[in-house]
């Protein structure tokens, strides 16, 4: 992580482990992580696999 965005986390006062527990929450369309969605919320898929569900936005389970 870069220090601006350590400094920006540290700001808002969210915990880490809020984070974190908000990036693990997995989507009811096509099974992955938050993390793996884009800033749209279309998922690009784990490491180099892409997403074949053709889930263009994040619905927690």
């Amino acid at each position: 992580m870069t220090s601006t965005t350590e400094s920006k986390i540290s700001e808002s006062g969210i915990p880490l482990a809020e984070l974190i527990a908000h990036f693990r929450e997995k989507c009811k369309v096509c099974g992955h992580h938050r993390i793996m969605h884009n800033d749209l919320g279309s998922c690009e898929g784990v490491m180099n696999k892409p997403c074949s569900s053709g889930c263009d936005h994040f619905d927690p389970e």
